[in-house]
């Protein structure tokens, strides 16, 4: 079934939607949890929060690309089970891995950042990407957005694991540089 289709069982209501959207997008949205969370557990919660959190945002929300504005939902709920169910204790999931490396380029400080500042950021981040290679640049969002694996963005790219990590150590380093050409750092 068609994005456009399941949005407009959505808006008329039809429990229906439900199973079209976990049958079109169980896997997809599993993964994106279970590499934030680093369990089949709370990735399945995470991923039924997901489809309640759909239900109750369409109407109004209306999303032109589903599998976007699904996974944006994934994510969040999922960070945030990650935040409460691990606010002292260490996991290893990819999500903290890629948080650790991107930790000298953002401060993951615990002050309060105006709304303003952070969209001014993810402002300089997105010309940063856009002016990155698309190779390069596709790396970097599976691994900073969808928080993959190494192994599996090697694949994904058609690289070794060792080009991949050289490649996105190389992509944090500029970061860095261009954050703080920009002011940030």
């Amino acid at each position: 079934m068609e994005d456009q289709q399941i949005v407009a069982l959505y808006w008329q209501r039809d429990e229906a939607a439900l199973t079209e959207t976990a049958a079109k997008y169980q896997h997809y949205l599993t993964r994106i949890a279970f590499n934030i969370l680093a369990n089949h557990q709370d990735s399945e919660e995470s991923v039924n929060d997901t489809y309640l959190k759909a239900w109750n945002s369409m109407p109004p929300h209306q999303p032109v690309q589903l599998a976007a504005y699904l996974s944006k939902i994934t994510r969040q709920l999922s960070i945030d089970r990650f935040r409460k169910k691990h606010r002292q204790k260490r996991n290893g999931s990819q999500y903290e891995r890629s948080l650790a490396e991107l930790e000298d380029c953002i401060s993951a400080g615990d002050t309060t950042v105006a709304e303003v500042d952070l969209q001014l950021l993810s402002e300089a981040i997105a010309r940063y990407l856009t002016g990155l290679a698309p190779q390069t640049r596709i790396a970097f969002v599976l691994r900073y957005y969808f928080l993959d694996s190494i192994r599996d963005i090697a694949a994904c790219c058609g690289m070794t694991q060792a080009q991949t990590k050289s490649l996105l150590f190389r992509c944090r380093k500029n970061l860095y540089a261009f954050l703080k050409e920009e002011g940030w750092i």
